[in-house]
């Protein structure tokens, strides 16, 4: 399957000014498959090395010396490493915390090499307290499960992403158009962005194959908890992990997770949750200013959780509601919010490992809540994912008004539509929401 971040790893190649690149993402993403499709499409030489399969290679940094981490490399591997020609792929570096270190003076010494790191654990090494990350000397980039328009193309429609590129505001998108790309958002609900499943349904088109697959799945990431545990008791991990898929778009409340157990405890296991890729965290802010952040109240948030396949196989949701109901409302909405926070990570965030805010006013007389709020150019956009007519669409106007903002986003099944300063936006158009709202305000 071809994969949206091939364009940037070729950006990456051609860079005169690149540094040694970190991939990162939760496990089962594709982070190998990727590297490797990379590696051997354009390199004349790949060399992997994968420290958790062959933790030997671990004592061939025990310096920090690139020429001498290379020359131990080639004899012990036999394989030639030339700058300019040869892509090492450090794989599970997270293992070999000092293969990290050394990418600094890959940076300085010998930056003609192209190399590349990544490992299904490596969050917890670089947000350890005790790692001295190289600051400065080494990018990151962020793989996810597949996009929606990722699984277009995956699934033989390339013509019908193409054609969304091509969508004006003003556009009427045709209803047998509209309805067909409705029923590959509903094929996507069902399936998720997880390689493994993707790739099973194109092979055998049986989403009760792809089922399995996902159980499967939740129950390797179950699996994972004793490598980061530390001092967190399983249960609580396995607690968390649990109750989040059917708690997203929800405000967290710790009682609701566990009432005995302590916030301090269950707010150690979410964090390693949060590390491992498994559950994002979507922050409330003012939404005042830019950045987000700045305005942030870390104390209120809601859940998304990796993957809306895993959401649905978790929940236990029966397919045949996929294919009848209406998508904004199954599980009281909460697929169709995780859809779009998906959807925006993808296109939106793809420097950050998560970066989705929303918004939330608590007041007696009037209290609102706007679902997600996105910078596009500087401009803060304020996005609803609901069901219904726009004129219902009353927080999203309230913030509107008070931050004086000339354009708000609704998301639904509803077609393509522009109404006063509200872009009513069909799920399948996420991925150009930017160009759309640029259009729009100039």
């Amino acid at each position: 399957m071809k994969r949206d971040i091939e364009k940037d790893l070729l950006l990456w190649k051609n860079n005169s000014r690149r540094m040694p690149l970190l991939l990162r993402g939760a496990r089962q993403v594709g982070k190998s498959y990727v590297i490797e499709q990379f590696g051997t499409r354009y390199f004349d030489n790949f060399v992997v090395i994968n420290f958790e399969e062959y933790p030997e290679f671990k004592s061939c940094f025990t310096t920090l010396h690139p020429k001498q981490i290379i020359a131990t490399l080639e004899l012990v591997t036999g394989r030639s490493i030339q700058p300019g020609k040869t892509l090492l792929f450090l794989d599970e570096i997270q293992d070999c915390p000092e293969a990290i270190m050394a990418l600094r003076y890959f940076k300085e010494q010998m930056a003609d090499l192209h190399i590349i790191g990544a490992g299904s654990l490596l969050e917890f090494v670089l947000n350890d307290a005790q790692f001295r990350m190289p600051v400065g000397r080494v990018q990151f980039m962020y793989l996810r499960p597949l996009s929606f328009s990722e699984y277009l193309e995956a699934s033989g429609n390339e013509k019908l992403r193409a054609y969304l590129t091509s969508v004006h505001p003003a556009d009427v998108i045709e209803e047998v158009v509209h309805k067909r790309l409705l029923t590959l958002v509903r094929e996507y609900f069902a399936l998720g962005g997880m390689p493994a499943v993707v790739s099973e349904f194109l092979l055998s088109k049986s989403l009760l194959h792809c089922q399995e697959i996902q159980t499967s799945l939740l129950t390797t990431f179950r699996n994972d908890f004793g490598k980061y545990a530390g001092r967190t008791p399983h249960e609580h991990l396995q607690t968390i992990f649990s109750k989040a898929p059917g708690l997203v778009g929800k405000w967290l409340k710790y009682k609701t997770l566990d009432p005995d157990t302590s916030t301090v405890t269950l707010k150690n296991a979410l964090r390693k949750l949060c590390d491992a890729g498994l559950i994002i965290l979507v922050y409330a802010t003012s939404g005042a200013g830019l950045p987000f952040i700045s305005h942030a109240n870390e104390k209120k948030c809601k859940f998304l959780f990796l993957d809306i396949g895993l959401v649905k196989r978790a929940c236990n949701l029966g397919l045949e509601l996929l294919f009848k109901e209406d998508l904004m409302l199954i599980n009281d909405g909460q697929l169709a919010e995780q859809f779009v926070g998906q959807e925006l990570l993808a296109y939106l965030q793809k420097d950050e490992m998560n970066g989705l805010f929303s918004w939330k006013r608590e007041e007696k007389s009037s209290s609102a809540e706007v679902d997600f709020l996105v910078a596009i150019d500087s401009r803060i956009i304020p996005i609803e994912v609901k069901a219904g007519a726009t004129g219902k669409l009353q927080s999203l106007k309230i913030f509107l008004s008070e931050r004086k903002l000339p354009l708000g986003v609704r998301i639904s099944e509803l077609p393509l539509s522009l109404q006063h300063n509200v872009l009513s936006l069909p799920l399948y158009l996420i991925e150009q929401l930017p160009r759309l709202v640029k259009e729009i305000v100039p």
